[in-house]
């Protein structure tokens, strides 16, 4: 694997996970009428809110546009409000990306390194605002639902969100997949300013399971330096 290569895995985990840990939202009623976008945002923002958890299998797909290829990998991802998360990679690219309530660890495939960052929002670096990330704010105060396409017979619902003011520097837009029957997030696009691109599918999503703490502890293996940042 190239430097290249292994900087773009490094970041693939980390752009996926703030994509989507919004889902854990804690939204409030609005006052004024909505949009039939917002409204369904919003449902599907306090379903996942009061599940407190949520598990499934995601396949992702990361074009690297300087390299001319598309890197894709799957895996299973877990979370647990309000900072707990982890994503497994299978595959010949294997690897963990956790976060244990505080910290973010990933190890790419291979590397003699794992990098650590502090969950808080010096560590996070406002990449997506804090307060939306782990359900202390409402979506639709950093979110703009700029556009909403029915698909497939109206069993989907495609939104498309926009950053409110600058609380997401280096976000472009994010397009959400719904249900809209079950109110699950089915698909999660994530385009940022630089013109890259994050694609993730989720299917078999189960919600408000209960999870082990296991799940969430980082066993550091043998003989790997730590490096923060």
């Amino acid at each position: 694997m190239s430097a290249k290569e292994c900087e773009a895995l490094k970041y693939m985990a980390v752009r996926a996970a703030l994509a989507a840990l919004f889902l854990f939202l804690a939204c409030a009623i609005p006052a004024k009428a909505e949009e039939p976008g917002e409204a369904l945002l919003r449902k599907v923002a306090r379903k996942y809110a009061a599940a407190g958890t949520f598990t499934a299998k995601f396949r992702q797909e990361i074009p690297l546009q300087n390299l001319g290829i598309v890197r894709k990998a799957s895996g299973q991802v877990y979370f647990e409000a309000p900072l707990k998360m982890r994503w497994e990679y299978r595959g010949k690219d294997a690897q963990i990306f956790l976060a244990d309530g505080e910290h973010l660890y990933f190890r790419p495939p291979d590397s003699p390194q794992v990098f650590r960052r502090k969950l808080d929002e010096k560590g996070l670096g406002g990449r997506v605002p804090l307060l939306l990330m782990f359900g202390k704010g409402d979506i639709t105060g950093h979110f703009l639902v700029e556009n909403s396409v029915s698909r497939k017979g109206g069993d989907e619902t495609a939104l498309r969100l926009v950053p409110r003011g600058d609380g997401a520097p280096e976000v472009q837009r994010i397009d959400l997949v719904v249900g809209n029957g079950d109110l699950t997030v089915h698909e999660i696009h994530i385009y940022d300013r630089m013109g890259g691109s994050n694609h993730l599918y989720l299917e078999g999503t189960e919600l408000g399971l209960s999870l082990p703490g296991s799940l969430f502890r980082f066993r550091m293996p043998k003989g790997v330096e730590v490096v923060d940042g």
